[in-house]
């Protein structure tokens, strides 16, 4: 029993399809099914699930006054402590709905904030929730709590003396949060300066990048383990691995690349978040080349597949070179005939099957002419030992008639050194 996870609260799923929205904040099956996933991830347990069709919301209360009285009953019966609707509401919506079902009362964007909250280990990555959080409260402070509509700095002699020039509880709190957005956003910038420096060192060096992105729970962790034995932990949930992990990967004799895993996406993310994870998501586009990992087991890959794609494109990363991956392929029925083509690969990054066809494909992609090569230097002409100390991977130095350095050179160093190039030299 000591092992076994409390569960923190019951939950009553609610979501609306109406014509008059939008198709991405539409609520169906499918992102209910995921909205339960959502819930199992934060810790809770859905004890209900409610989808309504309605011509349009209902300005006030979203699903409409019986709807509501509906939804109160089951939770008192069921014993619920809280409702989370798979729409996004309004700050207003929230608030008398609190008030009518007498429990808590979040959206879907809400839950995914949670979510990031407690899984997010690393500085940046608490940064980045840190600021999501607060921009997401800001609109939502008035109502939240009673005390925000009290008067401040006053004579405290009820309505007459509150006319005073004191503030409301509600312009002090606003202040603080704009406050703690600005702070935040400045540590934000920070983080993307050491980023952009550890870039510019990677591309002096001329390491190419190498991002994986994909839909949560796709497998990115688990193929990034396959390829470098990172070791992180890859569990079967949404949102498992929040902080981006980068690792040095040898791809063949003559390239390694940097490669890094990205947040996980999901159909309507948080604008809140994509805004705040931006210093990270930056990644892609200086990348070299994408991974994109697609969960070719699950029945709605193709959707998913678009999720990300547009949220690729929003990121500005549209034109990058890019394999998709297809994962989990172990899982498929036999039989079932797999996407194919140039820069699509199958693998399972469970079981390692198809992982050397996709470093194959990746040094395809990246192989820029460089070769290793043996240089034999005359002691004269050593300053170009510097030139490839600077531009090359040297690997070796040893000093006897000539300076001999075996290095891996791109195209433009071999050009400067080709007259000391060894005949034995491997191209």
């Amino acid at each position: 029993m000591g092992n076994t996870e409390e569960v923190r609260d019951k939950v009553v799923l609610v979501g609306l399809n109406s014509p008059v929205l939008k198709k991405e904040e539409n609520a169906d099956e499918g992102t209910m099914e995921e909205l339960s996933a959502l819930v199992e991830t934060a810790g809770a347990e859905t004890v209900g699930m409610v989808l309504q069709n309605r011509p349009s919301p209902d300005p006030r209360t979203f699903i409409g006054e019986g709807k509501t009285e509906e939804i109160r009953d089951f939770c008192r019966n069921s014993g619920a402590t809280m409702v989370i609707f798979d729409n996004d509401l309004s700050p207003s919506q929230m608030r008398v709905l609190t008030e009518a079902l007498g429990v808590q009362v979040l959206d879907r964007c809400g839950l995914i904030l949670d979510i990031f909250a407690q899984r997010a280990k690393t500085k940046e990555g608490r940064l980045q929730v840190e600021l999501a959080q607060y921009q997401y409260l800001l609109p939502r402070l008035t109502g939240m709590w009673t005390h925000l509509e009290r008067q401040a700095g006053t004579s405290g002699k009820g309505p007459i003396g509150s006319k005073g020039p004191g503030e409301t509880q509600l312009e002090t709190d606003r202040r603080h949060i704009h406050r703690k957005i600005d702070k935040l956003r400045q540590d934000l910038e920070d983080v993307r300066r050491v980023r952009g420096t550890q870039r510019e060192r990677r591309r002096k060096n001329e390491i190419p990048v190498v991002a994986i992105v994909g839909y949560t729970n796709a497998g990115k962790s688990t193929l990034l383990n396959q390829l470098t034995g990172a070791g992180i932990p890859a569990n079967n949930r949404l949102f498992d691995t929040l902080d981006t992990t980068t690792r040095l990967l040898t791809v063949s004799d003559t390239l390694d690349v940097v490669i890094s895993d990205t947040v996980g996406f999901i159909r309507k993310l948080p604008h809140q978040l994509v805004e705040a994870f931006k210093a990270t998501l930056e990644e892609l586009e200086y990348a070299d080349l994408l991974l994109h990992v697609i969960d070719v087991s699950n029945p709605e890959w193709k959707l998913q597949a678009q999720v990300v794609e547009n949220l690729i494109l929003e990121l500005g990363a549209g034109d990058m070179p890019r394999i998709d991956v297809y994962n989990k392929s172990d899982l498929v029925p036999a039989g079932e005939i797999l996407p194919h083509g140039e820069d699509i690969c199958t693998i399972s990054a469970r079981t390692g099957q198809g992982v050397e066809t996709l470093l194959e494909m990746i040094d395809r992609r990246l192989d820029k002419g460089t070769r290793r090569c043996v240089i034999h230097l005359p002691y004269d002409k050593g300053g170009l030992l510097d030139m490839l100390y600077r531009e090359a991977k040297v690997e070796r130095v040893e000093y006897g008639e000539t300076i001999d350095v075996t290095a891996v050179c791109n195209p433009r160093v071999l050009g400067q050194v080709a007259p000391f190039l060894a005949e034995q030299a491997q191209t």
